[in-house]
């Protein structure tokens, strides 16, 4: 009976240090930092539904967690197993345990961020989506196309050109172009929605007016105050059915035809083109860049003025004039080396 009761005691003795190194032990890795995969980065999936265990064994299959149960322990205890969030996580230094569930439980998944600064073009937009390895050109061009996300807006579009709001966007690593176009026109027609509000549509303007409008504010101011003064320059010439005049009309159509080597010469100036505003009176057939805020508001609202004409100063601001010799008095003050003309000159 001496020896069964011995025995006993040495079982528990046993048990009770087994016990304690195992929440030692426990303890220890839910604290301790690990990153055991080969590579720099590494993008673990978490599809809907995956149970805590299968979250835990695609941690250790990628070598993220080293052991499977201080993980499923600590979401046990914290009742976080049925809170994890499905996603793409990038996992790129080490991490331990309970920073992994505390991770899992934000839905701190992975996402690009990318910023389309205002005055961009589509092929322009295009460049810089390929450039942050968010899709191909053939694919984008093609999504360029879908003009039945702008129908209600715009009946005639050809293209989405002008519709893609500049702004800082956040994808996921496999986001689709069509995603990622319509997620531009969807933010173009929320702020649209909001200028409206505020701002109705003037007397025999439509969506495409304003916004090719716009397009080209947006490309000759460079300074944010002035856009109202620019756009009122554009629509007195508008309604004297003055030739807006402005290069960056051209620029754009040598652009569509791959002619444009960064250059504006004098003969361009007589290219035959519907974007050729020093030969034709009116607005473009439509945009020639995607316009932020700031120049959709001065189309909708230009400043009140006599001016019909403007010159660079050179420092980003312009000089504006009501008539011809007065323009001619600042090309000559500002621009005595111009070699080309300048818009209204």
């Amino acid at each position: 009976m001496r020896r069964i009761l011995i025995l006993i005691f040495v079982i528990f003795v046993i048990a009770v240090l087994c016990t304690a190194a195992t929440g030692w032990w426990i303890h220890s890795e839910l604290r301790t930092p690990y990153y055991g995969a080969e590579e720099p980065e590494t993008f673990v999936e978490i599809i809907p539904d995956t149970s805590s265990g299968g979250i835990a064994s695609l941690l250790v299959r990628h070598r993220i967690l080293r052991h499977r149960l201080p993980f499923l322990i600590y979401a046990r205890l914290t009742h976080s197993s049925r809170r994890l969030q499905a996603g793409e996580y990038r996992f790129a230094s080490p991490m331990s345990p309970i920073q992994i569930v505390q991770r899992l439980l934000r839905g701190d998944v992975y996402f690009q961020s990318i910023t389309i600064p205002e005055g961009l073009d589509s092929r322009e937009v295009i460049e810089r989506l390929i450039k942050n390895g968010l899709g191909k050109k053939a694919d984008f061009e093609r999504v360029m196309a879908r003009t039945e996300w702008i129908r209600d807006l715009a009946p005639a579009a050809r293209n989405l050109e002008g519709f893609l709001f500049p702004d800082t966007f956040r994808f996921r690593r496999k986001v689709l172009p069509e995603e990622i176009v319509k997620t531009m026109v969807n933010q173009f027609r929320i702020q649209w929605a909001k200028l409206l509000a505020t701002h109705p549509l003037p007397e025999g303007w439509d969506v495409t007016r304003i916004v090719t409008l716009a397009s080209i504010i947006e490309k000759e101011a460079g300074a944010a105050e002035e856009r109202p003064l620019v756009a009122s320059v554009l629509v007195n010439r508008l309604r004297r059915g003055i030739p807006l005049a402005v290069d960056p009309t051209i620029i754009y159509a040598l652009k569509l035809s791959s002619r444009f080597d960064g250059n504006l010469r004098k003969s361009d100036l007589s290219l035959n083109s519907p974007y050729n505003t020093y030969l034709r009176a009116g607005l473009p057939p439509g945009p020639i860049a995607n316009p932020g805020i700031d120049s959709l508001t001065a189309a909708l609202v230009p400043a009140r003025s006599s001016y019909v004409y403007y010159v660079s100063k050179n420092d980003g601001t312009h000089q504006f004039s009501k008539d011809y010799q007065s323009h001619l008095n600042a090309v000559a003050k500002y621009q005595k080396t111009l070699t080309r003309r300048r818009t209204g000159s």
